[in-house]
């Protein structure tokens, strides 16, 4: 399979430092080495230019904190994923999580025109606030409902009228909602799968269900945030929740999703190597790339 890895090296819709050097860590725990092991084609197109916080005035815009230069990183983030071959596997690097509202669209629009996609969304939080109720008003939780076309109208437009669809939506190891963000994901109707649930269903139910209720979509992303994983497993990352998906939860989601062959894309995001230790998080997250994508026990 032809890989493309592309970084978007962005810590503006968070609010701690560091994540920008997220697609610098998973390189240098050798994520192309280990897919071209897997007998993959790997070119790696670099990254995505991203301006440090202090260049930027951090309130243009609508108000919403660095709302015009994220908006301009995910926008070159959709134009060059969009750009590549149908063929081609993306394996886009973050950065916060807000660079999903460009990798998504871009996967979506892949080809000229737009796709139904699936979207696979592997995390502690939904992410599903818009500016209106977020607490805290950083754009890395808000951009699944950006994505469905709720929220900031430029955020929302960067599809150029493509949207998700709700429906099209699994989310796989919440743990953290604020309290209007679960009145929006009812109103929504996205399906989300608690720890609770991981405990009480397991991983492989879980899976089933999703690439059933996925069935229609034409393409499949996996949007992977690193804080997924439990604290002790990967601990470099800003938010980190307690409980979350253990080392082989993780991984066995990633093979189940490779033995259905329907995934098209993934997202690797929220790696943050200052709050890391000895790049633990990063190697970690390779490993769950590794999986997806063909590598087996035996």
């Amino acid at each position: 399979m032809d890989l493309s890895i592309l970084g978007i090296p962005m810590d503006l819709g968070a609010g701690r430092r560091g994540v920008d050097m997220g697609p610098s860590a998973l390189r240098n725990a050798h994520l192309a080495r280990t897919l071209r092991g897997l007998g993959h084609t790997v070119t790696d197109l670099g990254d995505v230019e991203v301006p440090l916080p202090e260049t930027v005035d951090k309130h243009a815009g609508s108000g919403l904190v660095f709302l015009e230069t994220i908006l301009a990183a995910c926008r070159s983030a959709a134009e060059q994923v969009a750009a590549l071959p149908e063929d081609t596997f993306p394996v886009t690097l973050g950065g916060d999580h807000s660079v999903s509202m460009g990798t998504v669209t871009g996967n979506a629009l892949r080809g000229g025109s737009p796709r139904r996609t699936g979207l696979i969304w592997v995390d502690a939080h939904t992410d599903y606030n818009t500016p209106q109720s977020s607490p805290s008003g950083n754009i890395h939780g808000m951009p699944v409902a950006h994505l469905t076309g709720r929220g900031d109208p430029q955020l929302a437009g960067l599809g150029g009228g493509w949207h998700l669809r709700p429906e099209d939506i699994v989310m796989i190891g919440i743990r953290s909602v604020d309290a209007k963000e679960r009145e929006l994901l009812r109103e929504a109707g996205v399906k989300a799968y608690t720890m609770k649930d991981v405990d009480q269903l397991g991983i492989t139910r879980i899976t089933a269900e999703t690439l059933e209720r996925l069935a229609g979509t034409e393409r499949l992303h996996v949007s992977f945030d690193a804080d997924a994983l439990d604290p002790s497993v990967a601990p470099g990352v800003g938010t980190p929740v307690p409980g979350g998906l253990t080392y082989r939860e993780g991984h066995l989601l990633m093979e189940l999703l490779a033995e259905s062959g329907r995934v098209t894309s993934l997202d690797i995001v929220e790696v943050n190597p200052v709050l890391d230790t000895r790049n633990q998080t990063a190697e970690v997250m390779v490993g769950m790339a590794a999986s997806l994508l063909g590598q087996r026990i035996l």
